[in-house]
């Protein structure tokens, strides 16, 4: 630990205490050392779940004490102003997703961590699932050949579910930010947008999102809270064969849950049971694909690498400026009922 990053968390939400945490704890090279947090219920959940890290008043509290990196954990509409606000005290910094509100808040913070000379990085955990790694591997390998279209679906049945009051609320931000990165990672850049919502304004509890992309690949996304019957969390077709898997979704979002983390877990910490494999199709034969392992335990790691100057950060901040763009768009497009072009 002599050389462990010292890394803080502002927000012990939902967010930060069953997600960040647990991921913060469990990287070797990192050390945990606090959590910004005024709230007297979260700081007494901390003292209990994290015994030895300190509770702080502020960013500013907390670079004082020496952390040299932070994470942002709040609600999105406070994601900007704290993160400029560790920016300008020299912090490095994580983003959780949604990155911010929209395109331009989120081209003010990647200009204010280029000015500031500090990194700055978003938390899509989203690509270290395990079924996006699979997918990601048939697609370089070759194994699908061409790929042509491109289904990804967040959806879940949850009617009661309680829809946030503020502007930060809706299921495109949410589930959006993920599926649009994926698809961007996967396929390049998008030059066409069409989306369909349903909800109240920003409070989309549905959506659909199509994406053309440059590369002629077709992107289909979902995302719903409100579907009792959810269809296959990816379907990629290819010239040459499709892969399909079904829910459940990636299994680490449920074992952080349930109080278990990497530390915990080793090498098991990841790994998906044979049930719940994909298939590859090529007609009417089809077989199993064994899934890879997921690996949110490597992105803190790598930050901390980065940090130290031995690396990138494992996500470009860039990366999100586009992700929110094409997010704007849709919005746009649900609005007006026609395509919007990039």
């Amino acid at each position: 630990m002599s050389d462990a990053v010292r890394f803080g968390l502002v927000g012990f939400g939902g967010g930060g205490r069953i997600f960040h945490a647990p991921l913060i704890t469990s990287a070797q090279n990192v050390e945990f050392v606090g959590v910004v947090t005024t709230n007297e219920e979260r700081r007494a959940e901390l003292a209990a779940q994290r015994p030895g890290v300190a509770a702080f008043d502020s960013i500013d509290a907390m670079a004082d004490a020496g952390v040299e990196a932070v994470t942002i954990s709040t609600p999105v509409e406070t994601h900007a102003a704290l993160a400029k606000q560790a920016i300008a005290r020299g912090l490095h910094v994580v983003v959780d997703k949604p990155f911010a509100m929209d395109a331009d808040e989120a081209r003010g913070v990647v200009d204010a961590a280029q000015e500031a000379d500090v990194l700055l990085s978003v938390y899509q955990n989203r690509r270290w699932d395990s079924d996006f790694i699979t997918v990601r591997k048939l697609i370089t390998d070759g194994t699908l050949g061409s790929v042509r279209r491109f289904e990804s679906r967040f959806e879940r049945w949850d009617p009661e579910r309680r829809r946030p009051s503020g502007a930060s609320g809706g299921t495109l931000r949410d589930f959006g930010s993920h599926l649009v990165d994926q698809a961007l990672v996967l396929h390049g850049p998008a030059t066409r947008v069409y989306a369909e919502m349903r909800g109240a304004g920003d409070l989309d509890d549905d959506f659909f999102l199509a994406l053309h992309h440059i590369s002629g690949v077709e992107s289909h996304l979902w995302g719903s809270w409100r579907q009792g019957a959810p269809g296959p969390r990816f379907r990629v077709t290819g010239t040459t064969g499709t892969y399909v898997i079904e829910p459940p979704m990636d299994g680490q979002e449920q074992v952080l849950k349930s109080g278990k983390s990497p530390a915990d877990l080793a090498d098991r910490w990841g790994v998906e049971a044979e049930d719940d494999w994909g298939r590859l199709y090529h007609g009417e034969t089809s077989a199993p694909v064994p899934t890879e392992r997921g690996r949110w335990d490597a992105f803190y790691p790598a930050f901390a690498i980065a940090v130290r100057g031995d690396a990138r950060v494992p996500v470009d901040p860039s990366d999100a400026v586009r992700t929110m763009t094409v997010l704007d768009a849709a919005r746009k497009s649900a609005r007006t009922g026609e395509a919007v072009r990039l």
